[in-house]
């Protein structure tokens, strides 16, 4: 019965690791490159090809005699998704945050072209910044969440975000210049989070890194933020560590993987 069960998974694994091939695609597949590419043998591959046809999770086309997933994935990926809130999936992080690094965390979004707090959790003091209070709205230029999630914008997006928005000073280390944001982004996409140094807050710093989903956009950010006088040196490399760890797990947990 033990070694039935062992094969049973080891079929399942080689039927996942086909779609995840097939997912990862540009298009239509030859069943040769489904084969080299998910190193399973052409033969087992067909077998699984013409089970997972079947039910019509895969097609065929008839003019290249090259396979390609359905749209019946994506139904199945509107059902998960809706059994969960993004505030249900990444709470768990943001204790973690909290906890590890003993400052306030927070969930943010993107809305209107404005970052909204939609879940935050108390530092050991409780002096959680207002303005990250749930439901609070604030400026994208401003904050370490906003200019990550401004990230996903091309330079047109940004230029309409500019017009539409200004780039109004908080305080006076706000970017208050195009160009200058710009290549605060081109930064931040490099190194793979991103600060606010008191341009929101003056005595407020703050660390944030991007939450993806399974296509690699950045859907949400999380942040861990704190006064000035504590948040510096050894402790803000060791936040910095902390939320890219974290932030990669949340985004695992939203189906991507580098």
């Amino acid at each position: 019965m033990e070694e039935r069960l062992t094969k049973k998974n080891l079929s399942v694994d080689k039927v996942f690791k086909i779609i995840e091939v097939m997912a990862n695609s540009k298009g239509p597949m030859r069943l040769q490159d489904i084969s080299n590419h998910s190193e399973h043998p052409a033969s087992t591959v067909l077998r699984m090809i013409n089970a997972l046809i079947s039910i019509n999770y895969v097609q065929q086309d008839p003019e290249t005699m090259r396979y390609y997933l359905t749209t019946k994935f994506c139904r199945i990926g509107d059902a998960v998704r809706a059994q969960f809130s993004i505030q249900e999936m990444i709470r768990p992080f943001l204790l973690d945050l909290a906890e590890r690094c003993q400052e306030s965390s927070c969930l943010a979004i993107e809305q209107d072209m404005s970052v909204v707090y939609i879940d935050t959790v108390e530092g050991p003091d409780n002096m959680l910044r207002t303005l990250q209070r749930i439901g609070k709205v604030a400026p994208m230029h401003s904050t370490g969440v906003g200019k990550l999630l401004l990230t996903n914008y091309d330079r047109a997006k940004i230029d309409a975000y500019v017009q539409q928005k200004g780039l109004e000073p908080t305080t006076i280390n706000t970017i208050t210049d195009v160009d200058q944001l710009v290549t605060e982004l081109d930064k931040i996409r490099e190194q793979g989070y991103a600060l606010d140094d008191e341009e929101c807050e003056i005595g407020a710093r703050c660390v944030a890194a991007p939450i993806k989903d399974y296509t690699g956009k950045i859907v949400s950010c999380i942040s861990v933020s704190g006064p000035t006088t504590r948040i510096t040196g050894d402790k803000m490399n060791r936040i910095i560590s902390i939320i890219l760890e974290e932030s990669e797990k949340a985004s695992n947990r939203l189906g991507y993987y580098k």
